[in-house]
C-alpha cells in the first residue's frame, strides 16, 4: 500500500507523520510546492491551478491514492483534483469535520473555534459543515502568523504567546461558557502548537488534521495489512534538502 501526500509546504509533514505512525503503509511519497508556498493567501483560481499541476505530477507516480494534506487546497480545489486524477484523492476537510462530530464529550452547544489560513477561513467550508452538524456556536479566525512561527520551531515561549495575544485577546472578555472548548486546527502546521493552544484555552481539545485523516482512512479504505516500517520519499519544487531536515526534526523516519 503506497500513498501520495501533497501539501503546499512543510506543514503537511504532520499528516505524513500520522500516516507513517499507523504502520498501514509500505511507502509514502510526499510532494510539496515549496517554490510557491504559501497557498493560504492566494486566490482560489491560483490555488486550483497549482493543485492540478500536483495532480499531473502524481498521475505519473506509483501510489494507490493521494492525500491532500493542505487545508486550503482541500476546501478550494479538491473536486477539480478528483476530476483529473487517475487515482482516488482525499482531502483533510471532511475527516476534520467528522472528527469533531465523533469527539468524546463534545456537545453541540459548546463553542468551537476554527483557526486556519486566510483562504480556508474565507471559503467558509469548515464553518458551513460544522454548523450543519448542529454546532451553533462556531467562531472562525485566520491566524497566518502561526505558520512562520512553527517553521522557526517556536512551539512555546514569548513569540508564540505574543501571537496568541494578537489574535485571541478579544476573547478574554468572554464568559467561560463562551470560550472555545474545541479548536479545529485548519492548517497542518498547527498541531505542533496544539499543546500551547490547549493550555491557553484552559484545556480545550484540539482536532489534528493528520490524526483525523488517518482515522477516516481506517474507516473508508481497506487497510488490513501492517508494515514494520514505512519508507518516506520527500520531493519538493524547491529546496528538498530543507524539507528533509524539517521532516527529521519533526520525527519522521526512513526519510529519503
Amino acid at each position: 500500500m503506497k500513498v501520495g501526500v501533497f501539501d503546499s509546504g512543510v506543514g503537511g509533514l504532520t499528516v505524513a507523520k500520522a500516516l507513517q505512525a499507523s504502520q498501514r503503509f509500505s511507502e509514502l511519497v510526499y510532494y510539496c510546492d515549496t517554490a510557491r508556498v504559501p497557498y493560504g493567501s492566494k486566490d482560489s483560481n491560483t490555488v486550483t491551478r497549482y493543485a492540478l499541476e500536483a495532480v499531473e505530477f502524481f498521475n505519473g507516480v506509483d501510489v494507490d491514492f493521494l492525500v491532500v494534506a493542505c487545508n486550503t487546497v482541500s476546501v478550494v480545489a479538491l473536486q477539480e483534483m478528483q476530476r483529473f486524477s487517475n487515482k482516488p484523492v482525499y482531502g483533510v476537510l471532511e475527516p476534520g469535520v467528522l472528527a469533531l462530530e465523533q469527539l468524546a464529550g463534545a456537545h453541540h452547544q459548546d463553542p468551537v473555534l476554527i483557526i486556519a489560513t486566510q483562504s480556508t477561513i474565507r471559503s467558509g467550508e469548515y464553518q458551513r459543515r460544522i454548523q450543519a452538524l448542529g454546532f451553533n456556536n462556531v467562531m472562525a479566525m485566520a491566524t497566518p502568523l502561526f505558520v512562520p512561527i512553527v517553521e522557526e520551531g517556536l512551539y512555546s515561549g514569548s513569540v508564540l504567546n505574543a501571537a496568541f495575544e494578537h489574535y485571541f485577546s478579544p476573547m478574554q472578555a468572554l464568559p467561560d461558557w463562551q470560550t472555545p472548548k474545541t479548536i479545529v486546527l485548519g492548517c497542518t502546521h498547527y498541531p505542533l502548537i496544539a499543546a500551547a493552544l490547549s493550555q491557553h484555552f484552559a484545556g480545550a481539545k484540539t482536532i489534528h488534521s493528520g490524526e483525523a485523516m488517518m482515522h477516516w482512512l481506517e474507516q473508508h479504505c481497506d487497510l488490513q495489512q501492517q508494515f514494520d516500517h514505512t519508507e518516506l520519499t520527500i520531493l519538493a519544487s524547491e529546496n528538498v534538502d530543507g524539507v528533509k531536515r524539517v521532516a527529521e526534526r519533526w520525527g519522521l523516519l526512513d526519510v529519503k
